[in-house]
């Protein structure tokens, strides 16, 4: 069996420890690295290139989202799940626009962190319920703002409507169509139509539009 390689950054050596722990005791999952701060956490993820970086919000020496950015950049095979305190408008923003592909609170439960890593791994999104309640707000207040409507499913066809709510469960493209019995090519265009009709350029942005508008937890 192909483990799930994770490379942890966060700042307390104690949650690394704990993290560390609690992932090695999965079969299916193998701690590659750790750090503790931006420069050595960038570093460990460029050399290791896991399956997951999981990464803290706050650094001594700056963030997350910094070392997102650049792992976007040049490392874009590996996936990155931010595990935060904070789920403050402007963290939340920067993270999903440094390209996160999963946002979630340390409050979350184990088997949930546990769960969560895998379906990362496997290409799928992640966002906590209350971080899509945080952003949804902010789509609505920029909405407000514009005097343009909030996102609604008036803007989708009714193919777009059934893959926006499988975004919103965490499914791939590849998943997505199997669903549908449709090629993948297919819900590729599909989801390209969908996110420009809904006024995001993030499948992540549609899976919080998607969590907020069918209610999911």
């Amino acid at each position: 069996m192909q483990k799930i390689r994770v490379f942890l950054l966060d700042d307390h050596a104690i949650v690394r420890h704990g993290l560390r722990a609690l992932l090695e005791a999965e079969p299916d999952i193998e701690v590659v690295g750790e750090a503790g701060n931006v420069v050595d956490g960038l570093s460990g993820v460029l050399e290791h290139r896991p399956d997951v970086a999981l990464l803290d919000a706050r650094l001594p020496d700056g963030s997350g989202v910094d070392v997102a950015r650049v792992v976007s950049a040049q490392a874009p095979e590996v996936r990155m799940l931010m595990l935060s305190s904070y789920d403050d408008e402007p963290t939340l923003v920067a993270a999903f626009s440094a390209g996160v592909h999963g946002y979630v609170l340390k409050q979350i439960a184990a088997e949930k962190l546990l769960s969560g890593i895998r379906d990362v791994a496997a290409g799928k999104s992640l966002v906590a319920p209350a971080v899509a309640a945080r952003m949804m707000d902010r789509i609505r207040r920029q909405d407000q703002a514009e005097k343009q409507q909030s996102p609604t499913l008036e803007n989708l066809t009714p193919q777009q409507q059934r893959i926006l709510r499988l975004i919103g469960e965490g499914l791939t493209n590849r998943e997505i169509g199997a669903q549908l019995f449709l090629a993948e090519k297919t819900i590729k265009n599909n989801v390209t139509a969908l996110l420009a009709a809904l006024g995001v350029s993030r499948r992540t942005q549609a899976a919080v539009i998607a969590a907020q508008l069918w209610k999911q937890s």
